[in-house]
């Protein structure tokens, strides 16, 4: 059965709260409910099937965040939600922009004479326990997070270092961050 509008926002509305104590079932329902226009709306923006449903993952995961957040008195439920979709996808749009200008990465000073993120590691005390954690990660993915936090690198300069996706780079560091917490406490 179709529902009315009121019922579809009162819905999302409640899904929100329910997202913003911490239930899963809530975003579920959001992601049943709006997902598809979400990844047709990232497509318009972004023009290719991988980036769209990378920014629609990355928006679930802000509006999981972000839920206690939304005010219903400031506005609807799926104006705050496609806010943040469009927010992210113009932050890919940016990230990519900045990369892709370029052919060559090298006048960027992205390749120098420092040691490389496979030498930073080697460097760590055998012992310790950062060196233990980082040796259980995937190689690129410990590249990508060494290169964040030992270089500067930001996740553009990773992404067209590493000739991945921002999206891929940004999720690589994300999980990996996450694992190493995971590890270290």
């Amino acid at each position: 059965m179709l529902q009315s509008p009121v019922d579809q926002r009162n819905e999302l509305r409640r899904a929100l709260e329910g997202c913003a104590h911490g239930d899963r079932a809530s975003l579920h329902l959001i992601y049943e409910q709006l997902a598809p226009r979400m990844v047709g709306v990232a497509m318009r923006l972004l023009r290719r099937k991988e980036l769209a449903e990378e920014v629609v993952h990355d928006t679930f995961v802000r509006i999981w965040e972000k839920a206690p957040t939304f005010d219903p008195a400031r506005g609807e439920p799926t104006a705050w939600i496609f806010a943040i979709l469009r927010n992210r996808a113009l932050n890919v749009l940016r990230g990519e922009g900045r990369t892709d200008l370029v052919e060559d990465f090298e006048p960027m000073a992205l390749a120098s004479d420092a040691p490389n993120a496979e030498a930073i590691v080697a460097a760590l005390s055998e012992a310790g326990a950062l060196r233990r954690c980082l040796d259980r990660l995937d190689p690129l993915r410990r590249q990508a997070v060494v290169l964040v936090y030992a270089r500067g690198l930001s996740h553009g300069e990773i992404a067209g270092r590493m000739g991945v996706p921002l999206g891929t780079a940004k999720s690589w560091i994300r999980r990996s961050l996450l694992a190493l917490r995971e590890c270290m406490a």
